[in-house]
């Protein structure tokens, strides 16, 4: 139920979107930048970061669309369950666990983050850009989920699904199309 008295009460994000285009012109064309630009760090791996800061927040709009967008790109849904019990055990590429352990103390205590935290970044492998955009993920869904949340946006399942397909096909480009204008 949005909170919002203008839009409808079973409003979705891009209802939001739509009803604010200044802002949300430029927020997609980050979006687009971030997680969809050249980076060391795969799509379907930002998308996966993106689905589980979001079910660290227990963001389920967040976290509903982009566990669909993930398993779009590659990423068995039940990764993300286990993921969200215990990043050590899941089944994920060992690589990844440093950086998904990353983001998970930056979303769960943001003050406690050391360069210990880095360094295991680092000897997994990943440079400095992965770490960057794995940041930036992570600090976005921090606040794509406050949004949400903050605005009473919901939707289900089915809404899931045809969201990662837009997404899948389109980006956030064509999500930014969708708004009415170019801005």
């Amino acid at each position: 139920m949005s909170y919002l008295p203008s839009l409808p009460t079973d409003a979705v994000l891009l209802d939001v979107f739509r009803a604010y285009p200044d802002t949300a012109g430029p927020l997609l064309d980050y979006h687009e930048a971030l997680l969809r630009g050249p980076s060391p760090v795969s799509v379907a791996e930002r998308e996966l970061i993106a689905a589980y800061v979001s079910g660290l927040n227990s963001c389920g709009y967040c976290h509903g669309v982009h566990t669909a967008t993930a398993a779009a790109f590659g990423i068995p849904e039940n990764t993300l369950s286990a993921l969200l019990t215990d990043v050590d055990t899941a089944p994920v590429d060992e690589r990844l666990k440093p950086l998904l352990s990353y983001v998970g103390r930056l979303t769960r205590t943001p003050n406690r983050m050391a360069e210990a935290d880095a360094d295991a970044v680092f000897a997994a492998g990943w440079d400095e850009r992965a770490l960057h955009d794995a940041v930036s993920v992570c600090a976005l869904f921090n606040l794509m989920n406050r949004l949400v949340d903050g605005l009473g946006i919901t939707a289900g399942p089915d809404y899931f699904t045809r969201s990662a397909r837009r997404l899948a096909d389109g980006g956030y480009a064509g999500l930014k199309t969708m708004l009415g204008d170019d801005r």
